[in-house]
């Protein structure tokens, strides 16, 4: 669990890193960007972009022989074997000189570990035994270790990402200093670091034998006041391509094409090592250079050099291939495989279904045109016909004698368990000698509604007088299946053929469990099973124990399923929307489903008086029975001011509930509206002479207030239409005065 923890605080800092530099990223300019993507192409600069390691040198490290002391150290000095001193943070003051008991001042500024080493034997020797041999080895060692290093201050100038002042210690080297800057920039040299100390180069430091060997020749340790200085780069290539580092590599002047692929890392898998292209800038245009592989060692280089490196032809020299029938399909080579016999061999020869009278070469010429080769696969085994000679990109074929039949099958349908086999639905392939017990075996066996006494089998004919209008098209069996599917042991199995059709039907007195269901105020709702085909609904409810005291049986509703096909469903869009179209006023929407739902009004309160009367439907299976309780409110909706819910009261007319509801619109089509009663009826409103004769109220009824259809039109629109109609009956009577005065 401590491990997990620490795994994801480790990636939850990892992926606040990220998420800082890409802000960081955003943030800076386009030309600063530009100048980040620059650098990260350039070959080594990713040593300093990735800082994985610390720059200054570990402080636990022996003290090196060769270390140059000055002001500020510590020293600590041991001496051990015949005598046992010790003089421990012994400081060099800023004069360089150290004080010892006994000994005195000792000037060290400038000297060696080593050198102040030999001093402090002369010096101590006089009066501690034992450090200078008599005749032989010493008695005593000293021993003298850095205690505390010192800080120094270095300068990094020229083309670096952060030149300035900085602070080390005395144990850092050039690299060190170089690192803390950031290292070179876009345009800063990685082959020529100039170390300067007291106006003169000390050291010159070239990075790539860092990144090519490890060496750090050159990496001199720093003193104070030394200046690490990075030029502008003199010669620079860019590398892109099919090499495995491509990027921007600097170059000096001996140093060739064959130089530059090797920093690169060499070329890739895929790479054309035969020829490289160089684009090369002069002084007026560019001119491209195709270098072949024997001179890349040979080429010099010029700053500005695109070297490019393509990737090989997506083509083969020597493939031939073979496919079909064989033992082994596949890409052959045509050295090892010259010719047609020689092919077939290598692919482990002919499988067993393998068409031996044809095969084809598709054979692709030099100018790409396809042509076909036909041979005889038998004469060619055998060596009874002459063998063919192989080209390149041929592909040969040998044909399976299993295409070139029709895949047969049987197919068996109607009352067996699993009929589907993936192939489709019942579809099983045909093997010779199957039998019709075989086929309802592999499709799970019979149903319990199966009528097993009288399973059809459908067979083809393949002989048909077409001349004969009463022709005989398929042949029937029909046969009494045992249940068990054993094996009968007369022998006399009956043997499918091809595509041959198994029909199990249904038994006809075979009957399952159909269920009506009753909601609402009922005694004991819930689902009744259908005791008889002729039950009606008087017959449930009285099973169900019959009403409560709150059931309103006028708003009783029975729920049916009604299915049709997708045929059927299409029929009955296409009428309704010639229907709407053929409205002049209103409209109303095709909504038709294949499933769905639909209201049967019945009259609960007659039935129940009056069982198996006309009224007394007949339930089916999925039915619902829906007897509300007592309802005492009237819905009223549509194009009304104010579509609400009122209280049911006696007496009261269909527009008095209109009224308590706002009243009509100037959109409303009165002579549309509607009620629709608890039990799912619907009465319209009805005309006489002018007036509009509404339909009655009843609780729990709903009332419905359609929309006209189209732009409504404005007083000033009609009264337009007014004068127009009026000058023109108006035009027509002078017409007709004029004509009979002519006359």
């Amino acid at each position: 669990m401590l491990q997990e923890r620490r795994s994801n605080a480790n990636q939850d800092l990892i992926n606040a890193e990220n998420e800082a530099e890409a802000k960081e990223t955003e943030r800076l300019t386009a030309e600063e960007q530009r100048k980040v993507e620059l650098r990260r192409r350039i070959f080594g600069y990713s040593i300093f972009a990735n800082k994985t390691f610390e720059p200054n040198p570990n402080l636990n490290i022996a003290t090196p022989r060769d270390y140059t002391i000055g002001p500020d150290d510590v020293l600590d000095i041991y001496i051990y074997g015949y005598a046992q001193v010790s003089y421990e943070n012994t400081l060099v003051n800023r004069d360089g000189y150290i004080t010892l008991p006994r000994a005195g001042s000792i000037y060290v500024n400038g000297k060696t570990i080593e050198e102040v080493r030999k001093i402090l034997i002369d010096k101590l020797s006089t009066f501690i035994p034992g450090l200078l041999g008599s005749g032989g080895r010493a008695q005593s060692t000293l021993m003298v270790t850095l205690g505390r290093v010192r800080s120094i201050n270095v300068f990094v100038t020229g083309e670096v990402i952060n030149p300035g002042s900085y602070t080390l210690t005395s144990l850092s080297s050039a690299f060190n200093a170089l690192y803390l800057a950031g290292g070179p920039n876009e345009i800063g040299t990685f082959r020529d670091v100039r170390v300067v100390r007291n106006g003169k180069v000390a050291s010159r430091m070239d990075l790539y034998d860092l990144l090519m060997n490890g060496t750090t020749k050159g990496d001199i340790r720093l003193q104070d006041n030394d200046n690490i200085i990075v030029g502008v780069y003199k010669e620079r290539v860019d590398l892109k391509g099919e090499v495995k580092r491509p990027g921007l590599f600097e170059v000096l002047p001996e140093e060739n094409l064959s130089t530059v692929l090797e920093y690169a890392g060499g070329f890739s898998d895929y790479a054309y090592t035969e020829k490289v292209s160089i684009r090369r800038p002069t002084s007026r245009e560019r001119r491209i250079i195709e270098v072949r592989e024997p001179g890349f060692a040979s080429f010099d280089l010029k700053n500005g050099d695109e070297i490019e490196v393509q990737v090989i032809l997506d083509r083969f020299e020597n493939l031939v291939s073979i496919q079909g029938s064989v033992m082994r399909p596949g890409e052959f080579s045509i050295d090892g495989s010259p010719t047609l016999k020689k092919l077939i061999e290598n692919a482990d020869g002919l499988r067993e279904d393998a068409f031996t009278g044809r095969g084809n070469i598709i054979r692709t010429n030099e100018d790409l045109s396809v042509v076909n080769i036909s041979f005889n696969v038998a004469d060619i085994i055998n060596g009874t016909a002459e063998d063919i000679e192989l080209k390149r990109l041929d592909v040969v074929n040998i044909t399976s004698k299993f295409d070139l039949a029709e895949p047969a099958y049987v197919h068996i349908q109607g009352e067996v368990n699993t009929p589907d086999t993936g192939e489709g639905d019942g579809v099983y392939p045909y093997m010779a000698n199957m039998t019709l017990e075989d086929v309802i075996l592999k499709a799970g066996g019979f149903k319990e509604a199966a009528k097993a006494s009288q399973v059809e089998v459908v067979r083809r004919k393949r002989d048909i007088n077409i001349l004969a209008a009463d022709a005989q098209i398929s042949e029937t069996h029909t046969f009494d299946v045992s249940r068990d599917l054993n094996l009968r042991k007369d022998g006399k199995e009956f043997f499918l053929q091809p595509y041959d059709e198994i029909i199990v039907r249904r038994a006809p007195n075979y009957r399952e469990q159909e269920f009506v269901s009753i909601e609402g105020e009922i005694l004991n709702p819930g689902y009744y099973g259908i005791t008889s085909k002729n039950e009606k609904i008087s017959d449930v409810i009285k099973r169900s124990g019959g009403l409560t005291d709150l059931a309103y049986p006028d708003g009783a509703t029975l729920v049916r399923m009604v299915v049709i096909t997708q045929s059927e469903a299409q029929q009955k869009t296409e009428t309704l929307n010639n229907l709407a179209n053929d409205v002049k006023k209103g409209s109303f929407d095709v909504q038709v489903q294949e499933r769905s739902e639909q209201l049967i009004g019945i009259n609960l309160e007659k039935i129940l008086r009056n069982p198996g009367s006309n009224e007394d439907l007949i339930i089916q299976e999925g039915d619902i029975i829906r007897v509300p309780k007592r309802l005492e409110t009237v819905l009223v909706q549509g194009e009304l001011l104010y579509p609400t819910t009122v209280k049911y009261t006696r007496g009261m007319s269909f527009l008095d509930y209109v009224s308590q509801a706002g009243g009509f619109t100037r959109k409303s089509l009165k002579r549309s509206a509607y009620v629709k009663y608890p039990n799912g009826s619907i009465d319209r409103t009805r005309k006489f002479l002018a007036f509009n004769v509404y339909p009655k109220v009843e609780p729990g009824s709903e009332i419905y207030v359609p929309i006209k259809s189209g732009a409504e039109i404005t007083a000033q629109q009609a009264l337009q239409q007014g004068v127009s109609i009026t000058s023109t009956l108006f035009t027509l009577i002078l017409s007709v005065l004029a004509f009979r005065n002519l006359r």
